[in-house]
């Protein structure tokens, strides 16, 4: 939802198709890795949602000019960014990546 805000097309990342054509400026993320933390009597009390964030764009100042944005924007609902945006490889001559990892903490509730 808080990247969908910034009005861009959003896309799990690798969903594209070879063929398709890119809009020309978008979102893909990706989860790499969830592992369960906080163990107490052997049973997990939480977890740790990691993504990548990539936006792509035929600009290369909005590439990075709204990546940050981003970053911020899930920093400030309560993820943790880290690091600033970093180049990343796009299989397009015409657009600019930059990308991002924020970690998410998920809490287990007794029921």
């Amino acid at each position: 939802e808080i990247l969908e805000s910034f009005g861009y097309p959003l896309y799990l990342h690798g969903t594209l198709e070879a063929g398709e054509a890119y809009p020309d400026s978008f979102f893909t993320y990706m989860n790499f890795s969830t592992p369960e933390s906080a163990f107490y009597d052997n049973a997990p009390n939480g977890a740790v949602w990691g993504y990548y964030v990539y936006f792509y764009s035929t600009d290369r100042l909005t590439a990075e000019t709204v990546s940050e944005q981003a970053r911020q924007a899930l920093r400030d609902a309560g993820f943790t960014p880290n690091g600033r945006p970093i180049d990343a490889r796009s299989d397009r001559e015409t657009h600019t990546g930059r990308m991002f990892t924020v970690r998410g903490y998920e809490s287990y509730k007794e029921e």
